[in-house]
């Protein structure tokens, strides 16, 4: 592996787990008042294009953070949608 490669993944792992957090908060909490639901569609989006791109480029670390980030932002953005549109109707 070169050291671009270790870069790659270096870059991959920070940014991916940077999420971790605020995905174990909303999870365990359901609490997303604070958060901007265009924000997470956006992003969610942006990183399904990422994730895209990195399977093109068949780059490992791209495909390997984005896979996980998606899961991540999906999480967050379904308890978002969820919280806006069926939590407040009952």
């Amino acid at each position: 592996m070169s050291n671009i490669d270790l870069l790659g993944f270096a870059a991959a792992f920070c940014t991916t787990i940077s999420f971790v957090p605020q995905a174990l908060k909303v999870l365990k909490t359901r609490d997303t008042a604070a958060l901007s639901l265009a924000m997470y569609a956006i992003f969610t989006f942006g990183v399904a294009l990422w994730l895209c791109y990195g399977l093109f480029r068949r780059d490992p670390a791209m495909i390997a953070a984005n896979c996980v980030t998606i899961a991540l932002a999906t999480c967050i953005l379904s308890i978002k949608i969820y919280n806006e549109y069926f939590a407040k109707s009952r």
